[in-house]
């Protein structure tokens, strides 16, 4: 009989490989990539242009460019695209990002040739009618204007503003004024200054195998645009940059929680630590029973929930601790970080715990590889953050292998509390 009192036994995760891509540079200059999976027959199509917030010459142009897309072309309106998305059962969305922005559309690999001309004359003929554009504009500054009353949002801009500064994209702070302000003639003109086929990525994934031609035969026929290129430069927060532990206060007189924000600029995933980097931000505070759980939540109180987490990006990486307290416990929580901080500096961590979360992130490293799309999703962040082939071999073989001695000694030199930027936005501040 099963004794469900005994836990079944770990099993080691095994060496893994990610599906090798099929790369196909197209006449325009795209290059198509192809994972190929057919055990499902659905299909995801992706479209990635160097066209995110750093790409901007004017704040929200971005944005505004992309959401604008689906809302209607020179040959279709906005309530045509959507019907056409919604006959054949698919999702069609366009999200700008800090570094790029990105057309996705998930449908039934059957209606995937049908669907294609609407996906190429949306990226390539927007029409950026004046009346959708005004309630885009609309909704979006009332969208911001309600998250501002929310103290973790207020925390969260601030403490970016901070680490990287408030005139880059990764630091600028939402501007009303500035986003309301944008025509359709400036969308129209960054469309076509950075909606270049040229320099596009296109990833193709899923029940694919006799589909793949129609795409290629498809963007091979969009023009390469004209290449321009707006402005890329982001201020690089210096990893090594020395701050103090004073907090930078947000006032929220009828907020009854405060928000709390800690870290700083941490290395990108190239460097030659990220793996074991990435094992100590996760007993940190990167899973359910982590250290800043166990201190903050379970044993002191003042939350629901805290975590500790990195966030890669093309031209900054940066380390962030976030968690909602009550408004007068904010300032000893966040003493008790800093100790927590300080554990790790000067404390091995012992073999029980260190094998716990060990366990933990590659359990769910395996889980995020069990659909081709999440498999897609790991082979999009090798190209687009510059990252060898065996990144994550290496990443399942270091992890197995980190020792408490490197941790501490990495704990030494990235988690010092002195380093960290503290942000804490709610009453009293």
């Amino acid at each position: 009989m099963l004794d469900r009192t005994v836990a079944p036994p770990v099993q080691p995760l095994a060496r893994v490989t990610l599906p090798a891509a099929d790369v196909h540079v197209l006449p325009g200059g795209a290059r198509l990539h192809v994972l190929a999976n057919d055990a499902q027959p659905v299909v995801r199509l992706q479209v990635v242009f160097r066209a995110g917030k750093v790409a901007e010459t004017r704040p929200g142009q971005a944005s505004i460019t992309a959401r604008m897309l689906l809302e209607g072309t020179t040959t279709r309106t906005a309530r045509q695209i959507a019907d056409a998305v919604a006959f054949y059962g698919a999702s069609l969305e366009c999200d700008a990002g800090f570094d790029r922005s990105t057309l996705t559309l998930y449908c039934l690999t059957r209606h995937l040739p049908t669907l294609l001309p609407l996906v190429t004359d949306v990226l390539t003929n927007p029409a950026f009618p004046a009346a959708e554009l005004e309630q885009l504009k609309t909704r979006t500054i009332q969208n911001v204007r309600v998250e501002r009353q929310k103290a973790g949002f207020l925390a969260s801009e601030r403490f970016n503003e901070l680490l990287f500064g408030a005139e880059t994209a990764y630091g600028r702070p939402f501007d009303s004024a500035a986003y309301q302000a944008i025509t359709a003639a400036e969308a129209q003109a960054f469309h076509q200054a950075v909606y270049s086929f040229g320099n596009a990525e296109v990833f193709l994934c899923g029940d694919v195998a006799a589909d793949q031609d129609l795409v290629a035969q498809a963007f091979s026929g969009v023009p390469a645009g004209n290449g321009l290129a707006a402005s890329t430069a982001v201020a690089a927060a210096r990893v090594d940059a020395a701050t103090t532990s004073v907090p930078a206060r947000v006032a929220m007189a009828s907020s009854l929680q405060s928000s709390i924000r800690m870290g700083r600029p941490w290395p990108a995933p190239t460097h030659p630590e990220t793996h074991h980097l990435k094992l100590l931000v996760n007993v940190l505070g990167g899973y359910f029973g982590s250290r800043l759980m166990r201190n903050i939540r379970e044993d002191k109180g003042l939350t629901y929930g805290i975590h500790a987490s990195v966030a890669p990006r093309e031209h900054g990486t940066s380390f962030v601790i976030g968690t909602d307290v009550k408004g007068e416990s904010a300032d000893f929580a966040v003493s008790e970080i800093q100790m927590e901080l300080r554990r790790l500096q000067e404390e091995l961590i012992p073999a029980e715990e260190l094998a716990t979360v060990k366990n933990y992130i590659l359990g769910k490293f395996a889980n995020e590889l069990s659909t081709v799309f999440e498999q897609c999703d790991k082979y999009k962040n090798l190209i687009f953050m510059g990252l060898p082939a065996n990144y994550y071999p290496d990443f399942v073989q270091q992890t197995e292998a980190a020792t408490a001695e490197t941790l501490r000694d990495l704990a030494q030199q990235y988690l010092t509390p002195e380093a960290m930027q503290i942000v804490i936005a709610g009453p009293g501040n």
